[in-house]
């Protein structure tokens, strides 16, 4: 049984609106967080955060993956209309657990030289109660920042560089709590360490900008 058996108090078009824009600020400003919580309540199911982004970034035209199977990719396709595909040709992609964001990162298309926007997004459900402090550099970010994150954070941004991509390549990571607290990591924005900040161009996921047209 999937959540659509609930009735829904989210409105499609004015709140799926405005939890994009919310969606567009966390992209222009890596590791700042924005609230999605008093949309998130207005969805039903297991994971109503991540269903609200998916309402918001998804249509007819956009394909998706949501790993770990149960009622969640049904509650997606049945309010978008979206196409479910494979992890290795989804635009958008949705990790409920640690393990799914590391199939996710290992598998997800990152574009190619000459479409480096054909590249995916994951968004993944961080409820982590570990916490660490991280410096990140990168378009968005004045100088550095100093940002108190999860270890599945972390993880998620060693893990996504150690595929080595060739610039302009990459994959997007945005992140949201079960309490509808959310930020990103776009895919030029990097953890510094001893060897300093690496100097890079400004980019904004052209699959997350194309639904402003």
């Amino acid at each position: 049984m999937t959540s659509k058996c609930k009735r829904h108090s989210f409105d499609l078009i004015l709140y799926s609106q405005q939890v994009y824009k919310l969606i567009l600020e966390a992209m222009s400003n890596p590791a700042k967080v924005v609230s999605i919580k008093k949309y998130a309540d207005r969805l039903y199911g297991g994971s109503p955060a991540l269903l609200a982004i998916a309402v918001s970034l998804l249509d007819n035209g956009a394909s998706f993956n949501a790993c770990g199977g149960g009622a969640f990719p049904e509650d997606i396709a049945s309010l978008t209309f979206a196409s479910k595909k494979s992890i290795e040709d989804a635009d958008f992609i949705f990790a409920r657990s640690w393990c799914d964001m590391r199939e996710a990162i290992e598998n997800a298309k990152c574009g190619t030289i000459d479409s480096p926007n054909k590249n995916a997004t994951i968004i993944v459900q961080n409820d982590d109660a570990t916490y660490c402090r991280l410096a990140l550099c990168g378009p968005g970010i004045d100088g550095q920042a100093e940002i108190l994150s999860t270890q599945t954070v972390k993880d998620a941004i060693v893990m996504r560089d150690a595929q080595c991509y060739e610039y302009p390549r990459g994959i997007d990571l945005l992140f949201v709590s079960g309490d509808g607290d959310m930020y990103a990591i776009p895919k030029q924005t990097r953890l510094i360490d001893e060897n300093g900040p690496l100097v890079i161009a400004s980019y904004i996921s052209p699959a997350i900008a194309a639904r402003a047209v």
